[in-house]
């Protein structure tokens, strides 16, 4: 077993945050540009209808639990909506246009540098990648790392928690086995299979040739 970095609840708690934000930075022009203002203001009313309150005197670990919540809620109605109006191939802009979003949110001077190591090393630049990876996703689900070498990462989910909550096969299928996976192939260069074995699943993560 790998020793990996514990993100604390007050990061995890940030990230869930962060990613929300970016959601909206996404979602809200795709469906503008798709569906128009209507339908803009059909998401946002839906969003809010959900969304929980969370008190400044909680704890770091009850902020993170409740705007995961909330986060939730937010990506499970989104598939379902483009789905209806807009069919499995509007699904499939919508996820292009997520990627491409994942992909500048992530642009750095860290990755430039990343890239330069790549060329000379590139199991030392997935070795990198993968460790990163490894802390960076923990805000969505606890895990556990049995392997991290310079050729193969292995993360352990022995309990999804997106799918302890109802309606999120989307998430799952959709956000976690589809568009993480490109993005992550085309911005880091970086294998990414799941085998999904009801709510357990396992992750082999390995470099690109």
């Amino acid at each position: 077993m790998v020793t990996v970095k514990e993100m604390p609840y007050s990061e995890k708690y940030a990230k869930v945050i962060d990613n929300m934000k970016f959601d909206e930075t996404f979602i809200l022009p795709f469906v503008q540009k798709h569906l128009g203002d209507q339908a803009v203001a059909e998401v946002r009313k839906t969003w809010q209808e959900g969304m929980k309150p969370i008190s400044e005197g909680a704890s770091s670990k009850e902020k993170y639990e409740l705007v995961y919540t909330n986060w939730i809620w937010l990506a499970k109605n989104i598939y379902p909506f483009i789905r209806k109006r807009m069919g499995e191939d509007g699904l499939k802009m919508f996820e292009r246009a997520e990627i491409e979003g994942l992909i500048k949110k992530n642009a750095s001077p860290a990755l430039l540098m990343l890239k330069i190591i790549r060329a000379f090393s590139p199991g030392t630049a997935f070795g990198m990648t993968a460790k990163q990876m490894g802390y960076q996703f923990q805000w969505l689900t606890p895990f556990t790392v049995p392997e991290l070498t310079k050729q193969k990462a292995v993360l352990n989910i022995p309990r999804c928690k997106i799918l302890d909550f109802p309606e999120t096969e989307d998430i799952c299928i959709v956000g976690c086995q589809s568009t993480y996976p490109q993005w992550v192939a085309e911005q880091f260069k970086v294998s990414m299979k799941w085998n999904r074995q009801g709510n357990s699943c396992t992750g082999t993560l390995a470099p690109l040739k």
